[in-house]
């Protein structure tokens, strides 16, 4: 028998709700816990109200790609709606990029670790980060359904840790809440401000775009998951920044992490279920849902010659695809065995992410002229000028985020993010003028 490497031969058996605990969990991580704080000290308790404004920045950023998922199956998932709208050589480029982003995966394993250490103190940073990447690999290694069990349970608790801090927190609310001295406090411009960073902690239902391949019905199922994951979490995460903000005096909760605010509010037994099925699941979630989907881009790439097609092998019983999990999860422990800081792996994948989700962006304006019958029947089909409207806006956003967090990094670091991005374009175009790429059709119409 010979070995599977093709994107066609993968498992399609992701439902609608698979596909939601997978986008939910990648959402819910690490910045409902950091950023909470940060946000009041920038708008005070007007938080919740950028929260959702967050959220909507966020869908009108996503919304190409939304609207590009309505058309047919992408089994290379971003990888291949770059191929197929904007051009094979730009799918070289997206590869490179694409690869650095995900050394984020170190990041959520290193906060795992830092939630985890109070309660296992007899366990080394190190040790428990490693642990948790090592536990994931093995379950994304036993198959696509496997990940998704797992995934759905974590999920129902994260959601119902974080809706019991909400629950106990509003019977505590201060009864002045919408005191003009702690209402909005840095004025429009500090809310828009909140807004535009809270952005990092709503985004994330994108990603389930990369699991076309192994979804059922991707075409209904994707567009309507990343819009009401999206707008499911905001909601959540509105009323856990409403308590955040509320029960405590704001000078004494502004730039906090929420697990302050959590302490001094639920009864230690809440406390610590607030901390390991909200902190602790979030941070599985998302490593989870990264580690499941970081594969499928490449495994295309693989298909099309930018790399050796056999590292795209897939396991023969559980059909994932062997070699290139085990290559993410490389780039997972490298950073870790090496004391990389959180903080700057966390600025270095959002600034070079701008960059991939801009050119995603950009393929929607060729959706109608590539795919003109499968476009007439989207049901979020929209006419040409807002098409231009919407990759204009989302392209906007995209460079917002890239200046606001590519201002913040050491010089060296801001080169070596543009060196990554300029070496990626190189490669793109060398590779692809030596003939060994032949980009395949890697989207089905169906």
């Amino acid at each position: 028998m010979s070995k599977q490497t093709s994107t066609k031969d993968l498992n399609r058996t992701l439902g609608f709700w698979d596909l939601m605990g997978a986008s939910i969990g990648q959402i819910i991580g690490a910045g409902i816990m950091s950023l909470t704080g940060v946000a009041i000290g920038m708008t005070g308790r007007a938080v919740p109200i950028a929260f959702v404004l967050s959220a909507i920045m966020v869908l009108i950023s996503y919304y190409p790609l939304t609207l590009i998922n309505t058309v047919a199956r992408f089994r290379g998932g971003a990888y291949s709606v770059i191929g197929s709208l904007l051009g094979e050589k730009w799918t070289g480029a997206y590869t490179i990029i694409y690869i650095l982003t995900n050394v984020s995966l170190s990041m959520y394993c290193l906060s795992f670790a830092d939630y985890a250490m109070p309660f296992l103190p007899m366990l080394p940073r190190k040790l428990l980060a490693v642990g948790i990447l090592v536990l994931l690999y093995v379950l994304n290694m036993k198959g696509i359904d496997k990940f998704s069990k797992f995934q759905n349970v974590i999920v129902v608790t994260l959601v119902l840790a974080l809706t019991t801090f909400s629950v106990f927190g509003i019977t505590k609310l201060e009864p002045n809440y919408l005191n003009e001295a702690t209402f909005m406090t840095g004025g429009m411009l500090g809310l828009l401000r909140a807004s535009a960073l809270l952005t990092f902690a709503t985004g994330g239902a994108s990603i389930i775009a990369n699991l076309s391949g192994e979804a059922k019905n991707p075409t209904k199922d994707i567009p309507r998951v990343m819009i009401a994951s999206t707008i499911g979490v905001a909601v959540l995460y509105a009323f856990m920044a409403t308590i955040a903000a509320g029960v405590l005096p704001v000078e004494q909760v502004a730039n906090k992490p929420l697990t302050m605010v959590a302490g001094k509010t639920l009864p230690k037994s809440l406390y610590v279920f607030f901390i390991i099925g909200g902190a602790w699941f979030a941070l599985i979630s998302t490593l989870n849902s990264q580690l499941a989907s970081a594969t499928k881009p490449i495994m295309q790439a693989c298909n099309d010659g930018w790399f050796p097609n056999k590292l795209a092998t897939l396991h023969p019983k559980y059909k994932t695809p062997i070699i290139l999990l085990t290559f993410f999860f490389m780039i997972g422990f490298l950073p870790i065995v090496f004391n990389l800081d959180i903080s700057i792996l966390s600025k270095i994948t959002t600034t070079v992410g701008s960059v991939l989700n801009s050119m995603v962006a950009l393929c929607l304006l060729n959706v109608s002229k590539v795919m003109p019958q499968a476009w007439e029947k989207s049901p979020l089909k929209v006419s040409r000028a807002v098409t231009k409207a919407l990759v204009t806006v989302a392209v906007l956003i995209y460079a917002l985020q890239a200046v606001l967090l590519g201002s913040s990094l050491s010089l060296p670091l801001l080169l070596g993010n543009i060196a990554v991005v300029v070496f990626a374009f190189i490669f793109a175009q060398v590779r692809y003028a030596s003939g060994k790429v032949k980009c395949e059709k890697s989207y089905e119409i169906e």
